[in-house]
Formats: structure tokens, C-alpha cells, sequence
């Protein structure tokens, strides 16, 4: 497909973040000119992180209840995940940084991003980067749970990275971002676990 040109651009929903239906034109590589109609949905870029301490070989992830895993059949709603927020115009490294210590209670340093992703490209605009960062009892500076004000109840959850591993491959870790820094983690251990 080339010459892609959008004829129609309806809000059709503003109020959690932008659901837009679209309508647009693209040639063929037969030369045919065709009109599809989608729509998408607009929340923003996001940022994830996965910390790792590589003495413990452990990592830190969270739980919390997800809305839309429970309507599809997650019986409690709760969802293990690594630590992530949206960039709300922030450079991705920012985001995380502030997300990490909001949300775990660690504050770190320097983080690596290790590469970015579409998470749901058939309907989702959100590109998502993906970070690894050490961290060590000395930089936790709360408990962590996310913001009041935004009505967060994270719990912080410190595991050791094979039970992690065992977690993805029995099903109880069911989160893509986390299961593919977790399997990134998993084929570069050599180089974050000395």
C-alpha cells in the first residue's frame, strides 16, 4: 500500500484519551485505489522498565487490578507487570525515572533502554520504550504503591528472576511488556547477571 490519504477524521470518544474513526484512501501495488475505514484509539507514548539486581538475581515487579483483564475473564482483575506509566510529554528516560520511584519507591539513576515496540498497532496508537536498570536496597526511598491522587494501590513485588521465568511459562505472568523484558532479561543474563 502507498499513497496512503485520510479523508475522514471523527472523535467519536474524549474522555478517558482520544478513540478517532478514520477514514482513508490507499493505492494497491496493482495500481486499485481503495477506501477503508478504522478507528484508534489515542492514549499516548508509554515508557516500561524491568529492574534487576544482579548480586540477588532478583527483580522488581508490580500488581495491581486492570479493569480490562477482569472483563475478559481475569477472575480478580490483578495483573503482574513491570513498572510503566505514559511519557505525558516527557523524554522517555524522564518518564520512567518518575514512574519507577511513584510506583516501586526506588529512585535510579541510569537506566538502558533496550529497545521500543508497538504493544497493539491494530487499534492502539501507543509506541511503547522499553528500559532495564539495577537497583539495590540503598535506593529505595518509600514503599512505593503509585500516586493517591491518582487512586493507584500498586503492590511492589521483589522476585527472583527464575521464578519470574517459571511465572511467564505457567501463565500467571500474562502482561506482554512484562514477559518481553523478562525474555530479554532471560537471553542476555550473561551480561546483566556477572
Amino acid at each position: 500500500m502507498k499513497d496512503i490519504k485520510i479523508t475522514e477524521n471523527t472523535l467519536l470518544s474524549d474522555n478517558w484519551y482520544t478513540l478517532r474513526r478514520y477514514t482513508y484512501e490507499s493505492t494497491l501495488s496493482s495500481g486499485e485505489t481503495i477506501s477503508q475505514t478504522r478507528e484508534a484509539y489515542d492514549r499516548g507514548n508509554g515508557a516500561v522498565i524491568l529492574l534487576y539486581n544482579p548480586e540477588l538475581e532478583t527483580l522488581i515487579l508490580t500488581r495491581q487490578f486492570r479493569l480490562p483483564t477482569f472483563i475478559n475473564g481475569n477472575t480478580d482483575g490483578m495483573l503482574i507487570e513491570a513498572c510503566a506509566g505514559l511519557l505525558d510529554k516527557d523524554q522517555p528516560e524522564d518518564c520512567i525515572r518518575r514512574e519507577t520511584e511513584e510506583e516501586t519507591g526506588y529512585r535510579i539513576d541510569k537506566v538502558q533502554k533496550v529497545f521500543e515496540a508497538y504493544m497493539s498497532p491494530g487499534s492502539v496508537t501507543e509506541l511503547l520504550y522499553f528500559f532495564i536498570a539495577e537497583y539495590s536496597k540503598g535506593m529505595k526511598v518509600s514503599d512505593g504503591g503509585g500516586l493517591e491522587e491518582e487512586q493507584e494501590n500498586i503492590e511492589v513485588l521483589e522476585l527472583k528472576f527464575d521464578e519470574a521465568v517459571q511465572m511467564v511459562a505457567e501463565g500467571r505472568i500474562r502482561d506482554a511488556k512484562t514477559i518481553m523484558l523478562i525474555q530479554y532479561l532471560q537471553i542476555n543474563k550473561h551480561t546483566f547477571f556477572k
